[in-house]
């Protein structure tokens, strides 16, 4: 095993993003999954918020798709902890819903197509928006393994070769794999402006156009913190051959809270 790699990391998140107990966050995720139909998907967005906040949206968009037992999800680098692109390429999350294992070898397969990914920890021992995703996982296929992916940077370049990284070994891989990425929208806006600048970065996202989203988000300065791992969500299913992505929800906070002054924007995408 890399030295830099912890084979055990503990939650970071539990009892603050999502409840602590195990009961308690299988009833609360249970409370959130959305009825379906299920319907194939190579890729998926979805928040990460506090489940009171954009729990609803994850939960329409997990329930709405059929998943496999293997995932690769590729969350932002809130810390800036570790390099600019990491992965975590062994070990196990112990969450108060069981342990999950990190996809050793799915990791291995994507580090040697990738010229930007570096197999490091750091980045992902306190962060939540890949542990977020874990338990809905969970609750809905059981025992899982997953990849997780940190991005610091918004380079196209760079999402562009995590990306394809990620579709070559998909294509090796003996079963399905499903590409997660986890993005919040827009950060403390009025809710119309929210609603305005997120349906912009909604329509590149729709389009299939990962480069045009990240332009979008920077000439526009949207505040979507996932923006690299939405874009590099898009390349790698361009290249598994996607043909069309869908809104499954938005929501802001303020249709929680009742606040519309400063919202965030939560957006749940399903690719195929």
């Amino acid at each position: 095993m890399d030295p830099l790699i912890s084979p055990v990391r503990e939650a970071a998140v539990a009892g603050q993003f999502y409840p602590g107990s195990r009961a308690k966050l299988e009833m609360a995720v249970k409370d959130l999954i959305g009825p379906g139909p299920k319907r194939h998907a190579l890729g998926v967005m979805v928040p990460h918020a506090g489940y009171m906040y954009s729990g609803r949206v994850a939960g329409e968009v997990f329930g709405s798709v059929e998943l496999p037992k293997t995932f690769v999800i590729i969350g932002p680098n809130h810390t800036g902890l570790g390099p600019e692109a990491s992965i975590m390429s062994a070990g196990v999350w112990r969450l108060p819903t069981g342990d999950a294992r990190v996809a050793d070898g799915l990791a291995r397969e994507i580090v040697s197509h990738s010229l930007v990914l570096a197999s490091d920890e750091r980045a992902h021992r306190f962060e939540h928006s890949v542990e977020v995703q874990i338990p809905f996982l969970q609750y809905l296929v059981g025992k899982m393994e997953f990849v997780p992916i940190s991005l610091m940077t918004t380079s196209n370049d760079a999402c562009r070769d995590v990306g394809l990284a990620v579709a070559a070994a998909i294509k090796a891989a003996a079963g399905p794999v499903l590409v997660i990425a986890s993005s919040d929208m827009s950060h403390y806006e009025s809710q119309v402006t929210a609603q305005e600048k997120d349906h912009l970065a909604l329509e590149r996202l729709l389009a299939l156009d990962p480069g045009g989203l990240l332009r979008t988000v920077m000439e526009n300065h949207i505040s979507m913190c996932g923006v690299a791992p939405a874009a590099a969500m898009l390349y790698a299913c361009r290249e598994l051959g996607a043909s069309e992505a869908r809104l499954a929800k938005y929501e802001t906070s303020g249709d929680v809270t009742g606040d519309y002054a400063q919202v965030v924007g939560y957006a749940g995408v399903v690719v195929n």
